[in-house]
């Protein structure tokens, strides 16, 4: 309980840190959310953040985190590729990296829509290291990651604009708002069963 109170202060520090930067400090942090550096949720707290204050536009934070998302995930993808495997095993781990290569050589595009679309923590960056180390095609990669961020990220701003600081308040204590997690969840596994029917048509445009 202790480690979970830590980290949770830590990310709120952070969070206020990037909170000052605006647009940039938003940006910053949707690059590093990429990487294997965690940020126990940032980019969506804040983004819910900024477009609550109604300092600029809504679109324009979610342009910027779709934008800084995918950059990070770019970068990720291509360190993957040049190091392969170990550079998965020296960033994450040995320990269960051949089970997320399993997973992502069996799943692919679904795998890789849900761990992008999914407002909740997951390791959104082993996925994108998964991708690179593997033979995915890079320009596939790049659209669906922009893809699913862009949708992600433009939900939140939109819902956050129009309900202001109650819906930044339910990212920062989500346990007090179970009911809206619960309609998160039903459209995540839209995203995901619609992610799995698009890698599948793709796997079999190719066979042709």
């Amino acid at each position: 309980m202790m480690i979970l109170l830590q980290n949770a202060n830590r990310g709120r520090s952070v969070l206020s840190t990037f909170r000052h930067l605006g647009p940039f400090g938003l940006f910053a942090l949707t690059v590093l959310d990429s990487s294997p550096v965690p940020t126990f949720g940032g980019p969506d707290i804040l983004l819910a953040i900024l477009v609550s204050a109604r300092l600029d536009p809504w679109y324009e934070y979610a342009v910027v985190a779709t934008i800084g998302s995918t950059i990070g995930a770019y970068i990720t993808f291509r360190l993957a590729r040049k190091a392969g495997e170990a550079y998965l095993e020296h960033k994450f781990g040995a320990k269960g990296v051949a089970r997320y290569l399993e997973v992502f050589k069996k799943w692919g595009t679904g795998t890789l829509v849900a761990s992008t679309a999914i407002p909740f923590p997951f390791p959104t960056s082993l996925i994108f290291a998964a991708a690179g180390a593997s033979d995915y095609r890079l320009g596939r990669f790049l659209a669906v990651v922009a893809v699913s961020r862009g949708v992600r990220y433009t939900v939140i701003a939109v819902i956050a604009d129009l309900f202001g600081r109650r819906f930044a308040r339910m990212f920062q204590h989500p346990t007090q708002y179970w009911g809206w997690f619960l309609l998160f969840t039903a459209g995540v596994i839209v995203l995901i069963g619609a992610g799995i029917l698009i890698n599948k048509r793709l796997l079999a445009t190719e066979a042709r």
